[in-house]
C-alpha cells in the first residue's frame, strides 16, 4: 500500500470532489482508495482550518506531505502566503485549479507568474473535475514513487497529534509516519519526554497491521508509556542501539536543539532581514517552536524556548516565520545545533 499525502488550500466542495471526508479538526483529511496494478494506492488530502486566520495547521499539513493542491479564487496576500509556504517547504510538484466567484475573473498569466516567482514552476493546472483530479494526483504519486520508497529505509520518525485512552487497549497515539517503519512489539522511545515504551499494536486506515511506513497515518498502541509523557508535538523514535561487545553505538536519530545556527532562505516575496531580539517561530516534523534571535554577527543564532527535534539522516526543511509580520512567512533554514 503506497499512500500520497496531499496538502491541500481551497474549499471543502473541491477536496471532496476527490476524495472521501474522514476526519475534522484543525485539519481536515479526506481518503481515496484506489486497486493499482501494484496494489492499493491512497491519496491522503490534508486541508488546514481556519487558513490565513491560523497558520499552524497549514504548516502542519505541510510537514505531512509530499505533493500540494491549491484552489485559487483570487490573487491577493493570502494566495502569496500559501504559495510561499508550499515554496519554502519544498513542495515542488502540485496542482493549481482556478476557480472565481462568479461573475468575477482570474488572470491565468498572473498565476503563473506568481508561481513562477514563488518557485513553483513545476506545478500543473487542472479543471474543478474530481476524476481528473484524482488521475492527476496518483500521476505525480508515480512521479515520485522513488522518493516515498526510500523514506521507508530512513530511520523512524512518527510525529504525534492526537493521543488517548482507549478502553481495553490503553494509550493510543495517533500521527503521520515521517520515514522509516515501526513494527508491532518495537521498542520504541518517545520525544521530548525520553521515555521508553513498546508497541502493543497498530492501525492503518482503520485496519490492524503488522507494520506502518513512511506516509502511513497510523495510531499506534503504545505499552509502558503514561499519557503524560506526550502531547500534540511528540516524536516516536526507535531508541539508541549500543553492543559494547561489537563496538556498535547508534544514537537516537534526532538531535535536540536548544540554540542553533540557522542559515535561512529567504522567500523572494520576504524583504524584511532578522535582527537581534526578533521572535520567530520554527515548524518541522509538526513541532511549532518559539525562538529568539541572540546574534547576527557570524551567522544568525537563535535559542529555542522548548528543544526542537531535527532528524539525523535528510533532515527535511525547516519553515521560519514571525507571526506579526508581513508577509509572515520568512522562508526556510536548515539549522546547525550549538551547544
Amino acid at each position: 500500500m503506497t499512500v500520497l499525502n496531499i496538502a491541500m488550500v481551497g474549499s471543502d466542495d473541491l477536496a471532496k470532489a476527490v476524495a472521501k471526508a474522514t476526519d475534522q479538526r484543525d485539519v481536515h483529511t479526506y481518503v481515496n482508495k484506489d486497486s493499482g496494478v501494484n496494489g492499493v494506492r491512497i491519496l491522503s488530502i490534508i486541508r488546514p482550518a481556519k487558513m490565513p486566520e491560523r497558520i499552524r495547521p497549514f504548516f502542519n499539513s505541510l510537514c505531512a506531505a509530499k505533493v500540494g493542491l491549491i484552489e485559487i479564487d483570487s490573487i491577493d496576500a493570502a494566495f502569496g502566503e500559501v504559495l510561499v509556504g508550499f515554496a519554502s517547504a519544498g513542495i515542488e510538484k502540485g496542482i493549481f485549479v482556478i476557480n472565481p466567484p462568479d461573475g468575477e475573473w482570474i488572470d491565468e498569466s498572473k498565476v503563473r507568474e506568481f508561481m513562477s516567482q514563488a518557485g513553483l514552476s513545476q506545478w500543473i493546472q487542472s479543471d474543478f473535475d474530481g476524476v481528473s483530479l484524482r488521475t492527476r494526483l496518483y500521476d505525480l504519486m508515480e512521479e515520485i514513487s522513488h522518493e516515498l520508497e526510500s523514506l521507508k529505509n530512513d530511520p523512524l520518525v512518527v510525529t504525534i497529534d492526537q493521543y488517548f485512552n482507549v478502553k481495553g487497549i490503553g494509550l493510543v497515539a495517533i500521527g503521520y509516519v515521517q520515514s522509516g517503519s515501526i513494527s508491532v512489539h518495537d521498542e520504541i522511545c518517545v520525544m521530548p519526554a525520553n521515555v521508553s515504551g513498546s508497541v502493543k499494536s497498530l492501525q492503518v486506515m482503520d485496519d490492524n497491521v503488522s507494520i506502518a511506513v513512511a506516509g502511513d497515518r497510523v495510531g499506534i498502541a503504545v505499552r509502558n508509556v503514561r499519557e503524560e509523557s506526550l502531547s500534540g508535538s511528540s516524536m516516536i523514535v526507535h531508541p539508541p542501539v549500543e553492543d559494547k561487545s561489537k563496538g556498535i553505538f547508534s544514537p537516537i536519530c534526532v538531535d535536540s536543539h536548544n540554540k542553533s545556527e540557522v542559515t535561512v532562505t529567504k522567500s523572494p516575496f520576504q524583504k524584511r532581514d532578522l535582527a537581534v531580539g526578533d521572535i520567530v517561530h520554527a515548524s518541522v516534523d509538526l513541532q511549532f517552536v518559539v525562538g529568539r534571535v541572540d546574534s547576527i554577527d557570524s551567522g544568525v543564532v537563535v535559542s529555542w524556548d522548548t528543544p526542537l527535534f531535527i532528524r539525523r539522516v535528510n533532515p527535511p526543511a525547516v519553515l521560519i516565520a514571525q507571526l506579526d509580520s508581513k508577509p509572515r512567512i520568512i522562508g526556510h533554514a536548515k539549522l546547525s545545533r550549538l551547544d
